[in-house]
């Protein structure tokens, strides 16, 4: 691991305490420092007190459920986000991703896959802060991307934050407008992996931006699919 990404902070979120020990012992060996919690309650505590950078959130846990947990993070903080499950199931990753997860694992997972997704979130996490510094606003349609805070804006609304799953997307729409861009590349561009087993996490993002850019259009007029092959960002870039 490179120096600028050595001992960052992982916070546990497990109600299993055996599930929990395992993982942070295999977190820990790869250099990382690691906070544990079994239920929810001390998430807030723990992120205000300590400078955490991903947090594995078991979504079924005891009192506030996980998904809600991850809903209210991905709102109020930049923390990075890695959903767990015992359930394989299309609906959960989707609803995960919906609400702004980066990531998400099922039960039960290969330690080193785990520890690979951590590192890899890390490294998105660390270039967006530094790619982040120097970016120019960018405008379209109306709307205006502030690289820097993650956020659009338009004339007479409020400003809309974005999860780093659709800020990335947007991002990689805004440096290639008037292209069909293929999923696959578009997947590497948000996850930074060159293949994912969750292939629908495009699809979800779009679904997403589309809902943000455009909320009142039934035929989306930004972001368009091109049938078979991906997706093309229709809009002029200024």
């Amino acid at each position: 691991m490179s120096e600028s990404l050595t001992n960052h902070h992982v916070l546990i979120v497990e109600d299993d305490a055996v599930t929990r020990s395992r993982v942070a012992a295999y977190l820990e060996k790869a250099g990382y420092q690691v906070s544990e919690s079994e239920d929810g309650e001390s998430v807030h505590r723990l992120l205000a007190d300590t400078d955490i950078a991903v947090v594995l959130l078991d979504i079924n846990l005891p009192g506030t459920d996980g998904l809600a947990i991850a809903k209210e993070l991905s709102e109020k903080t930049d923390v990075g986000i890695i959903l767990v499950s015992a359930r394989d199931d299309e609906i959960d990753r989707i609803v995960g991703l919906e609400i702004g997860a980066d990531d998400y694992v099922t039960k039960p997972f290969n330690p080193r896959e785990l520890v690979a997704r951590v590192k890899n979130l890390i490294r998105r996490i660390h270039r967006g802060r530094v790619t982040a510094v120097p970016a120019r606003n960018v405008s379209f349609s109306g709307w205006t991307l502030d690289r820097s805070r993650r956020s659009l804006s338009s004339d007479g609304r409020a400003s809309i934050p974005l999860t780093r799953g659709e800020f990335e997307l947007l991002t990689a729409f805004l440096d290639h407008p008037g292209e069909t861009l293929h999923r696959e590349w578009l997947m590497e561009k948000v996850t930074h992996r060159t293949s994912d087993p969750n292939e629908r996490i495009i699809d979800v993002l779009v679904r997403r931006l589309r809902t943000k850019l455009e909320p009142d259009t039934p035929e989306p007029t930004i972001i368009l699919t091109v049938h078979g092959e991906g997706y093309l960002f229709a809009s002029e870039v200024l």
